[in-house]
């Protein structure tokens, strides 16, 4: 019997100190027992959990994705979170290229500390996928490039005709259910060998396409709101007034001009996470809508582009089940230039 009862005082004892050290330290019990199973320091994830992510080192985020991943199974919750981490971010245009497997754009291909829209939302959509950070750099890396073939050439440069496209394992165009007979059309004739010769000074022959496309008008944005998800892709199209046209916004003027992610609020409220100058930021999405409709005469009158719509992208429910069908059991699969793999790691 006083064995039984020194083993019961002990365990207790055990359980007490797991749980002072859980209070002290602001980790739950459970993120305490998945720091133990990961062999993670609970004090330095604690930091990890106030730290911005933008001002995180590479091996700071590989040890914070293994503790998320492991704690938080929700991948919205991820997305939304991860978003929320980085909220006050540096924004700088172009950030990323190809350095070091190619010369034409020596932008790195990655990067933590700043962000323009497109880099932020796919480095949260990676990091939310992966949970470390070899699989961060994997994904990353298939989310940018067309099948995941790392090159300038290969990259997904147009929103709407190339990343939607090459992402429909991630993500799913619903604008035409939400903007119904409210659906605006617009064409692109896309040039893609003009963009390189332009930006990238390379010969590339690529036959110009005609891409057809719909957004739903700002002003219709109550059809949306409360069909949106945590974590959906939001495409803001914008277009320059076309002086005597029948429709100022036909002609081939419109475009997907800026990205963003969707969250919302405690009382249920859609927000817009997105980075734009000067850094990345959440705000409602009337609020966005009011503050970039405001000046629209002068944005018209000086012949500039202007927020016409939106388009939105579901994300999927199992995007990774997705991409190993395309990509087979060793998805996400990179392809080096020239032809190497990028080996799966784990």
């Amino acid at each position: 019997m006083r064995r039984v009862f020194l083993s019961c005082v002990v365990l207790t004892a055990v359980a007490l100190s797991d749980n002072c050290l859980a209070a002290t330290n602001g980790l739950s019990s459970d993120q305490t027992a998945a720091c133990k199973r990961l062999g993670l320091e609970t004090n330095e994830i604690a930091k990890l959990i106030e730290k911005p992510l933008y001002k995180c080192t590479e091996a700071e985020v590989d040890q914070y994705l293994k503790f998320l991943s492991a704690t938080e199974p929700d991948l919205r919750k991820r997305i939304v979170h991860l978003a929320r981490k980085n909220i006050g971010q540096p924004y700088e245009l172009y950030l990323l290229g190809e350095m070091p497997f190619e010369p034409y754009d020596p932008q790195p291909i990655y990067c933590l500390g700043k962000s323009d829209c497109l880099v932020f939302t796919e480095h949260t959509y990676a990091m939310a996928l992966s949970h470390d950070w070899p699989g961060f750099m994997r994904l990353l890396q298939r989310i940018r490039y067309r099948d995941g073939q790392l090159g300038v050439v290969t990259r997904n440069h147009y929103t709407e005709a190339d990343w939607n496209v090459s992402n429909r394992w991630l993500v799913e165009d619903i604008t035409k259910q939400l903007a119904g007979d409210t659906a605006v059309k617009f064409h692109e004739a896309i040039n893609r060998s003009k963009f390189f010769k332009d930006r990238y000074k390379l010969d590339v022959k690529v036959p110009i396409e005609q891409h057809d496309d719909i957004y739903l008008p700002y002003e219709q944005i109550g059809r949306a709101k409360s069909e949106l998800q945590d974590g959906d892709f939001v495409n803001i199209v914008r277009a320059t007034k076309k002086k005597g046209a029948e429709n100022p916004f036909f002609g081939g003027s419109a475009f997907v001009g800026h990205v963003g992610l969707i969250a919302h609020g405690e009382n249920g409220e859609v927000h817009l996470i997105h980075s734009s100058e000067p850094k990345v930021r959440e705000e409602l999405i009337d609020e966005y809508i009011t503050r970039s409709t405001k000046d629209l005469k002068e944005k018209d009158a000086a012949g500039k582009a202007r927020l016409v719509g939106f388009k939105f992208l579901r994300l999927r429910d199992e995007p990774l089940k997705n991409l190993k069908a395309i990509d087979g059991p060793d998805a996400p699969r990179v392809t080096l230039p020239g032809g190497g793999d990028l080996l799966k790691t784990q």
